[in-house]
């Protein structure tokens, strides 16, 4: 929605978490969390189809994000994700759309053993300045296994029919008649 001057507010992106919790996937772990503030809300899933838990900016007062400008909002959360699992920090794509909003480093991994605040990094890349208001729900988190690998060093890499090709090597069309164009 945009204001008298120009700025848009993420009006209508504020839900009380209780009305969003749903249900955990069957096998899924254990996400602990610490509020460093009663008044922080937890993630919670919009929908039971949901992939990602929407996140709640935690701010003292309302931040106007210029365009160009990126920032980085608190979310008043400490996460205890599982060892071999990380959090996906995502963009949500209605303020992406809409406000030209998303997340910086996309996606963002938080790492099973790190334990400070969960930040969000935020840059505004709309014409547009846009408010962010105590509330707003900024971002998603999409939980993953992430299995720690063993590295071992090779005299040549094992051939593949693509070898080497890559940045577009696969182009962009479609495929017609088994032919990638």
């Amino acid at each position: 929605m945009a204001g008298a001057s120009g700025t848009t507010a993420l009006t209508g992106e504020t839900t009380a978490a209780a009305s969003r919790m749903i249900g955990p996937t069957s096998g899924a772990p254990c996400v602990r969390v610490y509020r460093t503030d009663k008044n922080a809300a937890l993630p919670g899933y919009a929908t039971a189809g949901a992939a990602g838990a929407d996140v709640e900016a935690f701010i003292p007062e309302e931040l106007t994000l210029q365009p160009g400008q990126r920032v980085k909002i608190p979310t008043g959360l400490v996460l205890e994700i599982p060892a071999g699992w990380e959090a996906q920090v995502r963009p949500r794509s209605g303020l992406a759309l809409k406000h030209g909003i998303t997340v910086l480093n996309t996606p963002g991994t938080i790492d099973s053993d790190y334990r400070g605040e969960l930040e969000i990094i935020l840059i505004n890349l709309g014409s547009d300045p846009c408010i962010i208001h105590n509330g707003d729900r900024i971002a998603q988190l999409v939980f993953a296994p992430a299995p720690q690998v063993h590295f071992e060093t090779t005299e040549k890499p094992e051939s593949t029919l693509r070898g080497g090709d890559g940045f577009g090597s696969t182009g962009i069309g479609g495929k017609a008649n088994g032919t990638v164009s």
